[in-house]
């Protein structure tokens, strides 16, 4: 098909060759146009004979294989296309239809909006190879060329770049899905629909900006739809590695001609945390790890397929590796106390699409490897009481393996491995028939290997678990092909060629020990060769990640200013503002209490006891939250700058936890959710244990503000999460000292403000709730004895209008928008130590209000905001008690209401008011089953079941006496019930639709109805039935 522009109006064509109509595909067209509002396009599906290409401008000499979707981009719509791609192989020449794989190697963009970028494609480099992407990045990020800079450079380049690096591939035929394993795929195809597109959600790495054109293809007719996959207008990708080999292998004796056998490997990447080796580790709140890739071992022959599925992924807790990496990595678990509901999400997803889960843990017993493997071990074991026996794992040192034996001793020792065998017989494989294609065994379970990035060690143990597996089947029904040299050969380049392949994606470089695993030996060569890409990671990862982590990000739709594209629908529009405006439907709310304090420590060790300050009022419910920060935690030393200690914050936490722990009236219990450090700023959330649960995707970060950026002497900590469906950020900070240095403050809370990010895009401002816990260093411009004279008789008004934060808030120099509640305790800072007398040194510092907690937030409620009289630092400890609104949405009731607003505006006859229909919408209540009506002849209660209608009491026991629904409502299709606010016309033309009364009549005696179960007494039933 080929690609081409319409100036007047502007206009994208897709249309296919002629070329494409020998094959026998439908003359059809794709026209493509930007439709107004933002992130909107317009698209129609059209036979190429309605369409006039007479004026229309080609825009690419290259045959288009399809297009991957829509995406914008910098307020401009932009239309992705494969321009090239290569065939890898058929994947299954057996089946029934052909299972063949393309390789793309370049992808272009191409605007809807704008002739700025027709000039400029988004693929001016050459093709780019898997090794010329992180070098592409490096030289656009970091090199320093002699040559002028390129003044416009297309928005979508570095998706050009990472599209277009050989790492994507998509189903050329439309009949098969790539993104699924065997098995799914034929237990699929039994009960098939053309309707919509099948696929594994976790693998198509375009379904971001492909999604409207999938809701697009759905509203179209049968006919249409099948028209637009036989063109192949549609693209699927998935990232990873795809490779085939076809070989002939020996014959039985009863027939001469060999047989002809298939092998490849398919190995899909998950995209719902993706990114780069340092900027993505672990897991997520929804139980997705990073590097997560499903490996699938086809081997198909005239008479069966089999297929070998094992996955990897990182090690499943909250951990990450911040700042500069070198050879000596530093790791640090983030959530120690709060992972074991991620954990648990992670086995459980794993379980419900695999069976059985055995896991095998490669790390060594180093420092930082062994926390990991401990926290591993510790988390299984729990959820083993949870999920049951279906999961295990084997701990395995794969350098103390290769160190003592080499690593044949490797291969050796797993063969011998108890749990890991045993294992492997128990799981099995996937076999079926190739005239049937009907499945004759399944596999029963998956291994699960992960070592600290899933690379090396794990793609040499997963060669070895496929080759296992292979050769189970191969003794079942061709033993003497275990020897053949052809199969193995191939086995191992392809393994070879899936690690580096995968290790470029996530690490920037081909995989560590892939000479091994090509020929089977260790040589001076591929150790040079593992040394080389040792140091070229360290380099990559630390300097060049960043970008690209953007680029991956801006990709999936994961930057918090990215819009969707979405396909003018104008029904579907309405249904989707029908839906945030009738949020209160489909969610509820809770309050939630937030405890907030901060406290400048001086450098000072914990030395009383913290229990009126984080328990100040004994009466006030426990905090659901605590939100503590700190200043000056470590004394601000070059040394501390330079490298700063973990230790002391270590020292507060655990002061904390005790305090909590050995409260009075102990009525929880409370976790460390997540802790976060520069320097002498810290950060800590501690929250309830039972909340963790509820608590998602939670992220720290820092940002520095000493000496213009590059010092953490100054600066701030940055926390945010998602409570229920409601998010929030929390901001401790210290900013410039010095009583005159008012531009220095306002300047460094701008500079927190614009530059502290979190993951995926998220700034301070795309909160609901934002919370600021800092020692703000503003004073209070009064002189030194007036000051201490109103602070002493607690005379606040004329400091508080003399207090520079106030007055940087009302002029909105710093803070704006955001409030404070109201200062009623004396100025925090600063008191000489251990005492509550204000300085008396040498200075003779001002007392002032230093320390504020601000908020921004429509939910928000400042309960108790006040000061503790504790006396280990120069600065007293504030706190403020917040009562929070949470929101919960019910996904199942949003989206039945969304069904049901679609239905109604579908079913919309003439003449009706839309409105008043979908106002009459309701979410409908399940009541279950009822009895048949009473007549004059029986009663519903008196049956052959319950004669008289006596029902046992031990029934009546487990019968909802106290509903809450109203048994005499009107049915809601009632004219006169219909709605809430009828008028007397509409009640008087009803009135006068009734029948004439009848004259009256004597009715046949009826059995009284019992009477109803009387509830137990009690002084609160009591009172509700005189109500």
């Amino acid at each position: 098909m080929y690609l081409y522009l319409a100036s007047s109006p502007r206009a994208l064509y897709l249309v296919t060759s002629s070329h494409d109509e020998r094959l026998g595909r439908p003359r059809r067209a794709l026209v493509f146009r930007a439709g107004e509002g933002q992130s909107k396009a317009i698209v129609e599906f059209l036979p190429k004979d309605q369409v006039d290409l007479s004026s229309c401008v080609r825009l690419t000499n290259r045959i288009v294989k399809g297009c991957l979707g829509l995406i914008s981009v910098e307020n401009d719509l932009f239309l992705a296309v494969v321009t090239s791609a290569t065939e890898v192989g058929n994947t299954r020449p057996s089946g029934t239809h052909p299972e063949t794989v393309a390789r793309i190697h370049e992808v272009c963009f191409y605007s809807l909006t704008t002739r700025t970028w027709d000039d400029l494609s988004a693929a001016v480099d050459p093709l780019l190879g898997p090794d010329a992407v992180d070098s592409s990045f490096r030289d656009n990020n970091y090199a320093q060329s002699a040559a002028p800079a390129q003044v416009f450079e297309h928005p979508c380049m570095p998706l050009t770049k990472i599209l277009s690096s050989g790492s994507f591939y998509y189903a050329i035929e439309s009949q098969w899905d790539l993104s699924s394993r065997l098995p799914v795929r034929l237990a699929r195809e039994s009960d098939s629909s053309k309707e919509s597109i099948t696929f594994d959600e976790r693998f198509v790495w375009n379904e971001y900006i492909i999604r409207s054109l999938l809701d697009f293809r759905e509203r179209l007719d049968a006919q249409e739809r099948e028209d637009i996959d036989v063109c192949q207008f549609i693209i699927l990708a998935i990232q990873g590695f795809v490779g085939v080999f076809t070989m002939a292998l020996p014959a039985p004796p009863t027939d001469g001609a060999p047989t002809v056998a298939t092998l490849a490997l398919i190995s899909r990447l998950g995209w719902k945390r993706a990114g780069t080796r340092f900027n993505t580790r672990g897991v997520d709140d929804d139980g997705n790890t990073a590097n997560f890739v499903e490996t699938e071992t086809v081997f198909s022959t005239d008479q069966h397929c089999v297929s070998y599925t094992q996955v990897r992924g990182s090690v499943p807790l909250f951990w990450e590796q911040q700042g500069l990496q070198t050879f000596g990595q530093r790791i640090q678990i983030t959530r120690p106390q709060a992972s074991q509901p991620a954990f648990e999400r992670h086995l459980f997803h794993l379980m419900e699409e695999y069976g059985s889960v055995h896991a095998i843990n490669l790390l060594g017993q180093k420092e930082n490897e062994a926390s990991l493997t401990n926290a591993y071990a510790r988390h299984l074991q729990i959820a083993r009481a949870a999920l049951g026996d279906v999961l295990g794992i084997t701990h395995f040192d794969f350098h103390n393996a290769v160190r003592v034996g080499g690593h044949d001793s490797v291969i050796r020792e797993l063969r011998r491995t108890e749990a890991i065998v045993d294992h492997v017989d128990r799981f099995g494989f996937t076999m079926c028939d190739t005239s049937s294609d009907e499945i004759v065994t399944d596999q029963k379970g998956v291994f699960r290997t992960n070592c600290l990035d899933c690379l090396d060690r794990t793609n040499f143990v997963q060669d070895i678990l496929s080759r296992t597996t292979l050769e189970q089947y191969l003794a079942l029904v061709r033993r003497e092909w275990i020897q053949s040299n052809t199969l193995w050969t191939h086995h191992r380049e392809l393994w070879a060629e899936n690690g580096d392949a995968l290790s470029r994606i996530y690490a920037g470089t081909g995989a560590l020990n892939t000479s091994f695993t090509r020929t089977g030996k260790r040589t001076l060569a591929g150790v040079l060769s593992d040394a080389t890409k040792s140091v070229s990671r360290a380099y990559i990862n630390n300097f060049q990640d960043k970008g690209k982590q953007v680029a991956i990000d801006m990709f999936l739709g994961n930057l918090n200013d990215q819009c969707q594209v979405t396909i003018y629908d104008p029904v579907h529009d309405y249904v989707r503002a029908t839906l945030e405006q009738r949020s209160a439907e489909y969610s509820t709310a809770k309050q939630a209490v937030c405890f907030v304090g901060t406290w400048n420590l001086n450098g000072r060790a914990p030395s009383e006891s913290l229990l009126p300050w984080l328990f100040p009022r004994q009466s006030t419910k426990d905090p659901d939250m605590f939100i503590l920060g700190f200043q000056e935690i470590v004394p601000l030393t070059a040394q501390q700058i330079v490298q700063t200690d973990p230790e002391k914050r270590r020292v507060w936490e655990n002061k904390i936890l005790d305090t909590l722990d050995r409260r009075p009236n102990k009525k929880c219990d409370y976790i460390l959710l997540r802790s976060e450090q520069l320097v002498g700023t810290a950060l800590l959330i501690l929250v309830k244990s039972e909340l963790t649960s509820v608590i998602r995707n939670v992220e720290g970060t820092s940002r520095k503000t000493g000496l213009r950026g590059i010092s953490g002497n100054k600066g701030a900590v940055g926390i945010r999460l998602d409570y229920h469906d409601t998010s929030f950020c929390f901001l401790t900070a210290h900013l410039a000292a010095g009583h005159i240095n008012v531009e220095e403050r306002n300047a460094d809370y701008k500079t927190i403000a614009n530059g502290l990010h979190f993951q995926k895009g998220k700034t301070i401002q795309s909160h609901q709730n934002v919370i600021w816990l800092a020692d703000t260093n503003y004073r209070i411009d009064l002189d030194n004895a007036t000051v201490r004279s109103l602070a002493e008789h607690d005379d606040f008004d004329p400091l508080f209008a003399a207090d520079q934060l106030r007055q940087a808030m009302d002029t909105n120099a710093a803070f704006a928008g955001y409030e404070e509640g109201p200062l009623l305790f004396r100025p925090t800072y600063r008191y000489d130590l251990g005492t509550d007398n204000y300085d008396t040194s040498e200075k003779m510092r001002i007392p002032a209000w230093t320390d504020r907690i601000l908020h921004r937030g429509n939910h928000l409620d400042v309960a108790v905001y006040s000061r503790a009289e504790l006396r280990g630092s120069d600065h007293k400890p504030i706190f403020a008690i917040y009562r929070a609104e949470v929101r919960i949405i019910d996904p199942v009731k949003k989206a039945t209401l969304s069904r049901m607003l679609l239905e109604s505006i579908v079913s919309t006859g003439p003449g009706e008011n839309l409105d008043e229909r979908l106002a009459k919408l309701t979410i409908p209540i399940d009541t279950g089953e009822l009895p048949p009506p009473s007549s004059d002849e029986k009663a519903w209660w008196d049956g052959s079941d319950y004669p008289a209608g006596v029902v046992p009491i031990i029934e009546l026991q487990g019968l909802d006496l106290y509903r809450r629904n109203n048994p005499f409502d009107s049915p809601t299709e009632s004219s006169l019930s219909s709605s809430p606010s009828s008028s007397d016309e509409e009640l008087y033309t009803n009135a006068l639709s009734l029948q004439t009364p009848m004259a009256p009549v004597q009715a046949t005696v009826r059995r009284p109805a019992p009477p109803p179960p009387r509830p137990p007494v009690s002084s609160e039933g009591s009172g509700a039935r005189k109500k």
